[in-house]
């Protein structure tokens, strides 16, 4: 950013103009200023060096350069609304300190009788600071988000939310120092409803730490955008001068390495991540300006959190970041420092279990990598080949074979049961221990719905939905065999059958968006389990990329949300959605064959080939329905009496899940809340894929 050539310069006309040019707002009518801008810009000096170029067919230039940029003129920023009240007002250079490759100014401007400084890195954010400080002095807002408004900090309009560029103002209000009552209009709503309200939406104790429940998912920038004035770290240090900031860790793979900075304010210790320290070091300190000063980051709404319905027990964006750097970590673990062939990756997902609020407290539970399904001629008859090997839908897996090792746990002895994340239920079988949570990373957003449309926005977020597919938005989409991506459901009912797959028709798999959706309904404990145990519901979900609040809500449960008649227990649930602070890179190159996963207790990976769904050596995997229905007969045998629904001799894998009725029925209510909607029909594998018993 260039310095200001003179010292006190009338803000009537260049500093407007200059200003105009950092916020990027085209000017309303081009040729005629265009000109006179070019001589302003000269100050009086080498003008005819100047104007020559201009004369020359060039005087349209500097216009038409800015006119490239899309969407609406941006809000005028303190510096325009302050000249528009007062025009003519002169700013004076008061001091200039710091070295030469980071100096600090400080100008001054005089407004009614009292003068007002402000400082910054460049002459031009002194100024703005000042005129800010200026407004504020008489100008009253009813509330916080008039006052940003009209301090030209608006949400932004304008956003590739598949960037890696910031799209966020990153200076903070000290005007709006002291914690205040949350505003419901601070922060827009992601589905418009005003459902991001600061701190409303939590049962927990109001405190200054309340106040930062709500903050936003930070984007990745690679600078702060030059409409700003401070960062945090300026801001933090104007109200805790000396400040020291230790680095703490580094992690990641190469292309996307992630560092972890912290700062002691008042006894308290803030942690900050991001692809650089400078960045971490940000968000340290954004961390704590949020927690002690009530400070929030405005942002794009469809980058915020969308918080879960049920009791909050974590900061949104403290709890996405340390799962997703948890998963991140474990994995690194299993693969030598991501050295192992088997780390190659395009997905990666885990789940972590927190029991209380402190997320330091959290276990990772699962790991999984994988893009793939099995191909139509290697399914299994007998429940030993995984039919889908996307890395969300293997930690599923994982996830189940984690409860049958809690429930086994609870019933091999009196000490065991109170290691178990299990308990009994008043209405009999299990449930699980309060404050037992599950929270599911994936690296990027789930195929199918979530996905398809989340690289494509409008310009601005408020014209309303203008894809040329939106028709298509919420539709059922299958996975296809041999192939990556998702089509959308046939508009008929679709019966796939084992001869039909095995005489070459693409075997069909439901995508993971729908999954989640189904899990979101169904529970994630599956059909088997919920004859013991009551239904297991995901607290959050996290995506360490192409995160947009509208997409993967409307995805994961809003477009079931008309969904009627589930039986008692179930509901439609409606987890935390978050992006995290530190967005994975895109992961570019063919995506590999193999999948890999990794349950809490295991001693390292286990890799299975996609397209068989069994290992290398054509062994069956830990996390097929056969080892599964294994270790369900055996706690049958001891549970028996106690069953959430009586099945009186199992036998065959199928029948045994139809005995659990009520998930039967919830089955059903979902199935039926698609049709409803007009998204299509669920497409389910051929029912011979269940008709195994162990007797085999």
């Amino acid at each position: 950013m260039d310095v200001d050539d003179e010292e006190n310069m009338s803000s009537s006309s260049t500093d407007v103009k200059e200003n105009r040019n950092v916020d990027n707002v085209p000017p309303k009518d081009g040729g005629g200023q265009g000109a006179g801008e070019g001589t302003q810009l000269s100050n009086g000096s080498g003008s005819s060096s100047r104007k020559r170029p201009l004369e020359e067919g060039n005087s349209k230039f500097r216009p038409k350069k800015r006119k490239k940029t899309p969407g609406p003129v941006l809000p005028k920023n303190a510096l325009m609304q302050l000249n528009e009240i007062k025009p003519g007002l002169q700013y004076k250079l008061l001091s200039q300190t710091g070295p030469v490759h980071a100096p600090m100014f400080v100008m001054a401007v005089e407004v009614n009788g009292q003068v007002f400084e402000g400082s910054g890195p460049t002459k031009k954010k002194a100024k703005l600071h000042a005129a800010e400080k200026a407004l504020r002095s008489f100008v009253q807002f009813p509330n916080a988000s008039e006052a940003h408004l009209a301090m030209g900090r608006t949400l932004s309009v304008n956003t590739d939310f598949t960037s890696d560029q910031a799209d966020f103002p990153d200076t903070l209000f000290n005007g709006f120092e002291t914690p205040v009552p949350s505003d419901a209009s601070f922060y827009l709503g992601s589905n418009g409803d005003g459902s991001f309200s600061s701190s409303g939406d939590y049962g927990l104790p109001s405190s200054a730490v309340v106040s930062s429940l709500s903050q936003s998912p930070l984007p990745t920038p690679s600078s702060y955008p030059s409409t700003s004035g401070k960062n945090p770290v300026m801001i933090l240090n104007e109200l805790r001068p000396g400040l020291k900031y230790e680095f703490l860790s580094e992690s990641g793979e190469s292309h996307a390495k992630n560092f972890v900075m912290a700062v002691a304010v008042d006894g308290q210790t803030f942690e900050g991540s991001g692809r650089n320290k400078k960045l971490a070091k940000a968000r340290a300190a954004q961390s704590a300006l949020a927690s002690l000063f009530n400070m929030q980051l405005d942002q794009t709404p469809s980058r915020q959190p969308i918080p879960s319905e049920g009791l909050q027990l974590h900061l949104p964006q403290v709890l996405a970041d340390a799962v997703a750097r948890l998963v991140v970590d474990k994995f690194s673990d299993l693969t030598e420092n991501f050295t192992s062939p088997h780390a190659r990756r395009k997905v990666l997902a885990g789940i972590v279990m927190t029991t209380g609020t402190d997320v330091k407290d959290a276990l990772v539970i699962s790991v999984s990598t994988g893009t793939k399904c099995i191909n139509g001629e290697y399914m299994s008859d007998r429940g030993l080949a995984l039919n889908d090997c996307h890395a969300e839908i293997i930690s599923r897996r994982c996830l189940l074979k984690f409860l049958y090792t809690q429930l086994e746990l609870y019933l091999s002895n009196k000490e065991d049961q109170q290691k178990s994340i299990f308990m009994k239920s008043e209405r009999g079988g299990f449930k699980l221990k309060e404050n037992v949570q599950f929270h599911l990373y994936i690296s990027t957003s789930p195929c199918g719905d979530a996905r398809i449309f989340s690289p494509h926005e409008a310009a601005q977020e408020d014209q309303g939905d203008r894809h040329p597919n939106r028709k298509a938005r919420g539709q059922l989409r299958t996975k296809i065999e041999s192939g990556e991506g998702t089509i959308p459901v046939r508009s008929t009912t679709t019966i796939q059958t084992w001869d039909g797959v095995l005489q070459g028709e693409r075997l069909l798999t439901m995508s993971c968006s729908d999954k989640i959706a189904r899990w979101n309904v169904l529970g994630i404990q599956g059909a088997l389990l919920s004859l013991f145990v009551e239904p297991i519901y995901f607290s959050s979900i996290i995506l360490g990329s192409l995160y947009h609040g509208d997409h993967l809500s409307r995805a994961v449960y809003q477009r079931i949300a008309e969904i009627e008649d589930l039986p008692p227990l179930y509901t439609l649930n409606r987890p935390l959605l978050s992006g995290i602070s530190n967005a994975e890179a895109r992961q570019p190159g063919k995506a590999p064959n193999f999948s890999v996963n990794w349950t809490v207790g295991d001693t390292g990976l286990e890799v299975i080939n996609a397209t068989t769904g069994k290992d290398e050596m054509g062994r069956a995997s830990r996390l097929c329905k056969h080892a599964f229905y294994s270790r369900w007969m055996r706690i049958h045998a001891k549970l028996s009496s106690s069953l959430r629904s009586k099945i009186l001799k199992p036998n065959l894998y199928h029948e045994t899940k139809q005995g659990a009725t009520e998930y039967q029925t919830a089955k059903e209510c979902l199935f039926k809340a698609f049709l409803k909607a007009g998204l299509g029909a669920w497409v389910e594998k051929p029912i011979e894929q269940d008709q195994f018993s162990l007797t085999v």
